[in-house]
């Protein structure tokens, strides 16, 4: 019986314990070279970080006097005394500056050597040769020199070392020209990461040492308790049975209630619970990252919205044009973009843009060639300059390859021309002089971001008051429905002449309702973007005046407005509906905007041609208020059921063509629009 309970001992002891040191052997092995490799990283950054530091203090494009200068010039040692407390600041080994042979880059020559003065090494002196220490050296010199590599990383930590176990961080110096004039080295000891290795290691034995022991101590117990000593109790009764031939009144399962079948029960129900857990764990995993990637998706989205220009009409004061646009994206984010500003009080640069590629990395080149182009066009170039100088800057970072097709013009305001270039864009559309849109198809040039070397023509036109143009991205045309048809620009076009008299917000949301309704139910698999611009010119009349906001003073303010629509030659019932609209806005005014107080009111009244529209500004420096947030109020019920106010400016906006109000500097900028 001895001999049987050590045999089984013995074997599921030895399982256990062999199954432990293989485990533990695994994860030791993928600790130290996770461990090395998170050091190893540490060590590189630390080390180039260093380099990037010691490099401003270089002048690439001096390395010719430092190297005729016999390391004596005063600049020399300035530099040289640079690069020595460097060194021994960031407590690195080396921080040398060579010269390699690029014939084959054999040998290299240095001409700074600065060293860590707690180090027990010797360093080179000026103008030192020596021959290049490996084929990796000399790859890595090569690299650095022919294909513009930022850095190189050397690792020596095996078989014959000068300096011990070390790494050494390799970085260009180029001079203006962008040609590398010499390397800067930066060399360091990796003795922490020896050590640390040792240590990791000793600790892993111990841990091992401690864990097989105690499993031993543990297995032995429970091998006992729950093997052994059934069987014991099994032997005894089979000794038992023989002896007596008899059955024992105190049965087997009574003492032993059927080990294995709960032993099997046991480890499936363990098992069921781990896979449950398990299952359980993932789903939370997945969940959670996904929640995460919708935030950030739904934080980008915001960011991308609010870098778009959004508020519109986006310049209340000027009536030489008016314009809107809007960005619908297929994913959370989109590549499409849009924008528009002024350069200066005559100048008004318009811009659609189109990113290679959907979801976040188009959002992020778009963010990019947004600015780029910008800060170009704020710069006052022309079109093409913008263009090119825009391809360029993007064609030397482009690493992976994306592109954006542009169209961008600058308009004249005072004159109505619009000069402008393409991109590889898709072709705008004008209203011409007969009312209607049509495309003009303009000279595309190649992408943005797809060739270096690019330069783009740019074309003039001269914009009429009345004339529209519209701008979108291959998202409108492009635009399928469930038979895979495509919207087209026929039907672009034929929903702008549907109405070529509405105004530039009615224009894109009519041309957005025409694809929807092709579209219907198909899902939308790119950008859509539109911006439409309507030109008006010069205003024909222009008056102001700037009166203290109080009630008293009503009277001039209407002799002021009816003065001025007299002399434009307004129908009277137009002049009646004006009327009872300026009193309402300023009677406001004059009653809330300063209240308690008083304060300054401005009201700058002109008119533009074609189509003849009259422009009636109020500008006060009152309380932020915006009288068309309130709802209108219902003109159905009596007015004893009627909320008090409200029907003044609900009068105002029906005799109104348009009332717009902006909030902006300080000021309450309320707008009425009348066609004359």
């Amino acid at each position: 019986m001895r001999k049987v309970r050590e045999h089984v001992a013995l074997k599921s002891i030895g399982g256990i314990v062999l199954l432990l040191v293989l485990f533990s052997v695994i994860v030791s092995i993928i600790g130290y070279y996770g461990l090395t490799d998170a050091m190893m990283d540490q060590y590189a950054e630390g080390a180039f970080l260093t380099a990037e530091m010691a490099a401003q203090f270089v002048d690439a494009d001096r390395i010719e006097n430092y190297t005729v200068s016999g390391g004596k010039t005063t600049e020399y040692q300035e530099v040289w005394k640079r690069l020595d407390q460097i060194c021994n600041l960031t407590e690195v080994t080396f921080v040398y500056v060579i010269v390699p042979d690029r014939s084959d880059y054999g040998h290299i020559t240095f001409l700074f050597a600065t060293m860590d003065h707690d180090q027990p090494y010797e360093i080179y002196e000026f103008g030192y040769v020596r021959e290049t220490t490996n084929d990796d050296y000399r790859r890595k010199y090569r690299a650095l020199y022919e294909t513009d590599a930022e850095r190189e990383l050397v690792v020596r930590d095996r078989g014959y070392i000068e300096t011990e176990s070390h790494i050494t961080a390799l970085i260009p110096l180029r001079g203006k020209d962008g040609e590398t004039k010499a390397l800067l080295a930066v060399q360091r000891q990796i003795d922490v990461l020896a050590k640390a290795r040792k240590s990791y290691l000793s600790r892993i034995a111990v841990t091992l040492l401690f864990l097989l022991i105690l499993v031993i101590f543990g297995e032995s117990v429970f091998l006992n308790r729950t093997v052994l000593r059934p069987v014991k109790l099994i032997t005894k009764e089979a000794v038992r049975f023989s002896r007596e031939n008899a059955a024992n009144d105190k049965k087997l399962r009574e003492q032993i209630p059927n080990i294995d079948e709960i032993g099997h029960l046991a480890g499936s129900i363990d098992q069921m619970e781990e896979q449950i857990q398990s299952y359980v764990e993932n789903i939370r995993q997945i969940t959670a990252e996904k929640e995460r990637i919708n935030t950030e998706l739904s934080l980008a989205a915001g960011i991308q919205e609010a870098v778009l220009p959004g508020v519109f009409p986006p310049f209340p004061l000027r009536h030489e044009f008016d314009l809107y646009a809007v960005m619908d994206p297929a994913r959370e984010v989109g590549g499409d973009f849009y924008d528009f500003f002024l350069v200066d009080d005559d100048h008004l640069c318009l811009l659609m843009a189109d990113v290679s590629g959907k979801g976040i990395p188009a959002a992020l080149f778009m963010m990019a060639s947004r600015t780029i182009l910008a800060n170009n066009a704020m710069m006052g170039k022309t079109p093409e300059q913008i263009l090119t100088d825009t391809n360029a800057a993007i064609c030397s970072g482009n690493r992976e390859e994306m592109f954006v097709t542009v169209w961008l013009g600058i308009l004249e305001i005072s004159t109505g021309k619009l000069t402008a270039a393409n991109a590889g864009h898709e072709y705008p559309v004008l209203k011409n002089a007969d009312g209607s849109y049509e495309l003009y198809k303009d000279r595309h040039g190649f992408v943005i971001g797809g060739m270096e070397g690019i330069r783009y023509r740019e074309y003039e036109l001269q914009l009429q008051p009345g004339s529209k143009l519209f701008l979108y991205t291959d998202g409108v045309p492009e635009a399928t429905n469930a038979s895979e048809d495509m919207y087209g620009t026929d039907r672009m076009v034929a929903a702008l002449n549907a109405d070529p008299d509405a105004g530039p917000k009615q224009t894109v949301e009519s041309v957005k309702r025409s694809v929807d309704q092709f579209v219907k139910n198909a899902e939308q698999f790119d950008d859509m973007t539109m911006l439409c611009l309507e030109y008006r010119g010069k205003s024909k009349n222009m008056n102001e005046i700037d009166v203290e906001a109080v009630e008293q003073n009503l009277s001039r303010v209407q002799d002021f407005v009816d003065s001025f629509l007299e002399a434009s030659d307004c129908p009277a019932g137009k002049r009646m509906q004006i009327g009872v609209a300026v009193e309402e806005i300023f009677i406001n005014i004059a009653s809330y905007a300063y209240a308690p107080g008083t304060g300054r009111v401005t009201i700058r009244v002109e008119t533009s041609e074609n189509p003849a529209t009259l422009y009636i500004t109020f500008m006060d420096h009152g309380v932020p208020y915006n009288p068309l947030a309130k709802e209108d109020p219902d003109i159905t019920l009596d007015a004893g059921q009627r909320a008090v106010g409200g029907l003044g400016i609900f009068m105002t906006k029906k005799f109104m063509d348009d009332v717009i109000y902006d909030y902006r500097d300080g000021r309450n900028i309320l707008k009425l629009v009348k066609k004359l």
